[in-house]
């Protein structure tokens, strides 16, 4: 497959992604405070989704790693927003499966196998390892929401969800350059701006219902 139609999966995903921080970002702008609308994870699921493919066809395991956890978050997520049960139990059990596929293609394809991943010539162990990091920080942000969501038994998103979001992101965007990756590069320079926002709108939020300040 040519670096065109690599790049095209890639950028998929990444509008896919800057399209549901849009959807977030303009619902609380109108509401005045952070909300996790339904839309923002029907579209995460689908962008993880090309995403997973992108870092298979990439061969890069930064990428797969972040993906596989957040994809499990997204779909709880789904449930939570009593979506998840309207889907039709046939595409729900494709959408559960999809990563054990995505990992069996890495396992047993010549094309994309996982020992090619760790032989990358373009990324160094160092690298690598800044990349595993990286994601490892950007995909935390959602096992922590994760954790406030089954807590409130709502979809939910905490302050910490968007300070952990801006310091993977900036980790994130410096392997990017490090990588020479433009659909992981131009993917942070967008979210950046809407996780300030959401930062902002939290504190705005808390201050006009003279509530006290916590990072939960």
């Amino acid at each position: 497959m040519t670096q065109y139609y690599i790049y095209a999966v890639g950028f998929t995903a990444q509008i896919l992604f800057s399209a549901r921080l849009l959807v977030q970002w303009i619902s609380s702008e109108r509401a005045g405070k952070v909300l996790s609308p339904l839309l923002f994870w029907q579209l995460s699921v689908l962008a993880s989704f090309f995403l997973m493919l992108y870092g298979i066809l990439r061969q890069d395991l930064a990428v797969i790693t972040g993906q596989t956890i957040t994809y499990g978050v997204y779909i709880r997520n789904l449930y939570y927003k009593d979506f998840w049960n309207k889907i039709p139990a046939l595409v729900r059990f494709f959408v559960i499966c999809y990563p054990a596929l995505a990992f069996s293609w890495l396992l047993w394809s010549e094309q994309s196998s996982l020992a090619a991943i760790f032989k990358n010539p373009e990324i160094g162990s160092l690298l690598m390892s800044w990349g595993v990091a990286s994601q490892f920080i950007f995909t935390f942000r959602y096992v922590y929401q994760w954790y406030w969501t089954e807590r409130q038994k709502e979809s939910y998103f905490p302050l910490g969800f968007w300070l952990i979001s801006i310091t993977g992101s900036l980790m994130v965007f410096s392997y990017a350059i490090m990588r020479k990756d433009p659909v992981l590069f131009i993917g942070q320079l967008f979210g950046s701006v809407v996780y300030t926002r959401n930062i902002i709108i939290w504190f705005k939020q808390r201050r006009n219902n003279g509530e006290a300040i916590a990072v939960s």
